[in-house]
């Protein structure tokens, strides 16, 4: 990947300005700046009225969270990402972060999430009479608009969830489901903090829409269909409780997040946490020129990504792998590899490596082998010898058993 490249807008035709220091790729990028030092910021007097996330790019260590995540912006079919640790460690710091980070996309205007695909799919019936006309008028359905991180609360009801009847739409002489998070978090992405302490219901509601990419509510004679094409972002503690395998699986990326074990580190941690407390503006604005080359070459990596190809002499070699470490799902080289078009991409290359395999590999494969599986299908060994012993005698001896008469032959026609 070349060096990020700046340019001021009122400068567009002129060549690029560099940034003061180079790197190779989006990852020396995030190196460089997890490794500097901040000055010391001056408190700020008054009080700050605007959120200021604190800067992704100003998090000490956790390289691998860091990767993941960007990863996850690049190319959403990876499948989501799974942040496992302690309390403490930056999992729900790093997710809320990346709003600085995020791209671009193509948003409804309408309250109902009305598109342009829904009147190609299903006819101007489709939409809200409201979109029907302005579709009818040559005027957009849509507007250029940031993802967005939407976040779902551990006492979300189920009807806030998927939706529930809106009345407002009596308005239009028709009765219609309002959208609920998973149909607000289309195109988003969606973070679910302390997920394995969520009800069963709401997994259930979860899982269904995640695996389709949308669903389908229904209240009474009310009938309707969401998309819910969303990044799935997780965090969790495991000394709180466990997470069911059905939810486990649909994560791509696992990463499992420890506490800073250097000393500097815990120490630079610290500092940056007090002058970002001190002076939030000031101490975001150190990182704003790094951000903003970490978003270009986010948005450049996205483009990127549908022409990356994954070579067979490199994908041959890394499925026997997944086969040596008894991995039975098919989602784990789905993820691996979609991870490495990813992490080539970033680098601004179109066609995947070893070396790319390599730097994801830990991420995509970790906790996909359950022991329970692994003894059950060994259990059945015995039972499917001797049903096949069976099966390689059956009708072999002697032809057919005494006192069988054969079936008269038909009669040929002259």
């Amino acid at each position: 990947m070349t060096e990020p490249e700046i340019t001021p807008p009122e400068e567009k035709s002129e060549p690029k300005e560099r940034v003061a220091h180079s790197f190779r790729s989006l990852r020396d990028l995030v190196d460089f700046v997890a490794g500097r030092s901040l000055p010391a910021l001056t408190p700020e007097d008054g009080r700050v009225t605007e959120a200021l996330p604190f800067p992704f790019l100003a998090i000490v260590g956790q390289q691998e969270m860091k990767l993941a995540l960007l990863l996850g912006l690049i190319n959403p079919n990876i499948g989501g990402i799974l942040l496992i640790g302690p309390r403490g460690t930056a999992k729900t710091t790093a997710v809320r972060s990346l709003l600085d980070l995020l791209p671009q996309v193509d948003r409804s205007t309408c309250p109902y999430g009305c598109l342009p695909e829904d009147i190609e799919s299903g006819g101007i019936d489709a939409v809200c009479p409201d979109c029907a006309k302005k579709y009818g008028e040559g005027q957009p359905l849509t507007v250029p608009d940031q993802v967005r991180l939407i976040e779902l609360p551990l006492n979300a009801r189920l009807e806030d969830v998927v939706g529930t009847i809106d009345e407002r739409a009596a308005l239009h002489e028709r009765m219609r489901v309002r959208r609920g998070i998973l149909a607000q978090a289309d195109r988003n992405l969606l973070y679910i903090d302390e997920i394995n302490l969520l009800g069963d219901d709401i997994i259930d509601s979860i899982l269904d829409a995640s695996a389709q990419g949308s669903y389908t509510v229904r209240r009474g004679p009310v009938v309707a269909t969401y998309r819910s094409r969303f990044v799935l972002i997780g965090s969790m503690n495991p000394e709180e409780g466990r997470l069911r395998p059905q939810i486990l699986d649909r994560f791509g990326l696992r990463v499992i997040v420890r506490g800073l074990e250097d000393v500097s580190e815990r120490l630079e941690a610290y500092r940056r946490v007090q002058a970002y407390l001190a002076n939030p503006r000031q101490m975001t604005g150190q990182f704003s020129e790094e951000m903003e080359a970490a978003a270009a070459e986010i948005r450049s990596a996205r483009e990127l990504v549908p022409k990356v190809i994954l070579p067979d002499r490199i994908a041959n070699p890394a499925i026997e792998l997944v086969q040596k470490m008894g991995i039975d799902s098919l989602r784990a080289e789905i993820t691996w590899f979609e991870s490495a078009r990813a992490y080539a991409a970033a680098d601004g290359r179109n066609e995947v490596t070893a070396e790319d395999l390599q730097m994801v590999a830990a991420m995509a494969l970790r906790l996909r082998r359950s022991q329970f599986m692994s003894d059950y299908l060994k259990g059945q060994l015995g039972e499917e010898k001797e049903m096949n012993s069976l099966l390689n005698s059956f009708g072999k001896k002697g032809g057919p058993a005494k006192g069988a008469k054969r079936a008269p032959r038909p009669s040929k026609k002259k």
